[in-house]
């Protein structure tokens, strides 16, 4: 053979090996990925073929699916009382990755998860029917909540005490989540709601930390009982009015100058929210002790999954004295979410027991067989406080809502706790301040812990406040979930 084609043929013959390798590499190892890739459009395809699953709410589907006009994607999402659950069901669209529960059981609803597969779809390879999540929330403390909140803009959630399982996440102003679903008309609403300088598309119930204020007096005081600086809610602490901040000259004022707030009790303290009690109470603690207890309760919990991922709610380290004896207030970079106050409310209210919460309680298969039920997971449970600390946390709450300064989330004939918070905002406080509300609430064999931020509304900034902006915003959805 000539030599020149010889060579030629060798080369010809590498090329193809090349190739076979190549493809080989291609279609087992890269497949996946391929497949994966957010802009394969096959997947988008295969996803809306068929209609998707459903999230339920006490028994009814939330969600729908509704079949299109045009286009290679057969349906697309639909939600019934959209605005109302947006903070519970997120959203699944042709144009936008899903979130909230969407995301999380992405898989699930729509038929690609291994648990939904028969032995015949394996063998023939075919996409399951999809399967449905089943929520925790109670439509009525939903409903309730989101109208207590109306136009001001906060977050809301109310969890059952005694099992963890969430009742309301509520987060306004809220969307539509039906106007992001459809690709041909995603794209406006999408940059219409982005441009939005109320944000309606944070979860403010979950996934918005702030200064929780004076709601976190209840951590800072369950330190201080469990650590023994004080023997109970009844006895006087060592707490000039006013107060200096160690290392400054600066004087800690109360709201109500004349409040008995000089060596008041815990249980006084809290009544009249005193902050030169709770400043030097956490100074004294120190930041160990206090950061201690706040992790007990959930704060600086980096994977708080309900099963939507909270973001963190956060005590700080490193601080100096009078950073550390601001914590005491809520103040300095102490953050919460309505959810994780709603946990420090929930653990009092049982006994001193946090049981993680929840707000799915159970996934299934289009059959309605259950994949998974979360209700029956107790291995989160843990004791927080002692039942004595509890004890004397829920009495001294009760004293709040009864002649303090929580008086709006009275009930008749509800035992009633709670504690507010009006949390600066802004350099020198120089933007509305938050209002906050955390409480429980027991009747009837029945129980209910919730917690409620105000960010803005209409009120004169005289006028904000925990007890006037979210204490009824409270007061609603404990009313609604006792009845």
């Amino acid at each position: 053979m000539n030599k020149t084609i010889r060579r030629t043929s060798v080369f010809v013959l590498l090329l193809v090996c090349a190739l076979l390798i190549r493809a080989t590499w291609v279609q087992f190892y890269d497949g996946k990925a391929l497949a994966d890739d957010k802009d394969n459009r096959r997947n988008a395809i295969e996803t809306y073929a068929d209609p998707l699953g459903n999230i339920i709410v006490a028994g009814d589907s939330i969600t729908g699916s509704a079949r299109t006009t045009g286009g290679d994607l057969a349906y697309k999402r639909t939600y019934r009382h959209g605005p109302l659950y947006a903070a519970v069901t997120g959203y699944a669209s042709q144009a936008y990755a899903p979130t909230q529960l969407e995301g999380i059981y992405q898989d699930l609803l729509n038929g690609t998860d291994s648990r939904l597969k028969t032995v015949m779809d394996t063998v023939t390879d075919q996409r399951a029917a999809p399967g449905n999540v089943v929520t925790t929330i109670d439509p009525d403390v939903q409903k309730a909540a989101y109208d207590a909140l109306g136009d001001k803009k906060g977050g809301a959630v109310a969890i059952d005490p005694s099992t963890g399982r969430i009742l309301a996440v509520v987060s306004t102003p809220s969307y539509d989540p039906t106007s992001l679903t459809d690709a041909n008309t995603a794209g406006t609403a999408w940059k219409k709601l982005n441009a939005d300088p109320d944000k309606p598309l944070t979860n403010r119930a979950l996934r918005q930390p702030l200064p929780p204020g004076s709601t976190f007096k209840l951590v800072v005081a369950a330190a201080a009982l469990e650590d023994g600086l004080y023997s109970s809610v009844d006895v006087s602490t060592d707490s000039p009015d006013p107060y200096t901040l160690p290392g400054t000259t600066r004087d800690l004022s109360n709201e109500n100058p004349s409040a008995p707030c000089t060596n008041a009790s815990i249980r006084t303290a809290l009544e009249f929210s005193c902050n030169n009690v709770f400043a030097k109470m956490a100074f004294d603690l120190g930041q160990d002790k206090v950061r201690a207890m706040a992790e007990k309760f959930g704060f600086n919990d980096t994977k708080q999954d309900v099963p939507v991922r909270a973001y963190t709610s956060v005590y700080p380290s490193d601080m100096d004295k009078s950073s550390t004896a601001l914590t005491g207030i809520g103040q300095y970079d102490v953050t919460a979410t309505p959810l994780q106050m709603a946990m420090v409310s929930a653990a009092i209210a049982d006994g001193g027991k946090l049981v993680s919460p929840h707000m799915v309680s159970q996934i299934t298969d289009s059959g309605g067989d259950v994949l998974k039920n979360y209700d029956d997971d107790d291995a989160g449970t843990k004791r927080i406080i002692s039942s004595s600390t509890a004890a004397q946390l829920q009495s001294a709450m009760q004293t709040v809502v009864d002649k303090g300064t929580g008086t709006n989330a009275q009930i008749p004939g509800v035992t009633v706790g709670g504690k507010t918070g009006t949390a600066q905002h802004g350099e020198n406080n120089s933007q509305t301040p938050y209002a906050w509300f955390t409480s429980y609430a027991k009747a009837g064999g029945k129980q209910v812990a919730v917690a409620v931020v105000v960010e803005q509304s209409d009120a004169a900034r005289s006028e904000v406040s925990g007890n006037g902006l979210a204490a009824p915003v409270a007061k609603a959805m404990m009313k609604a979930a006792l009845n």
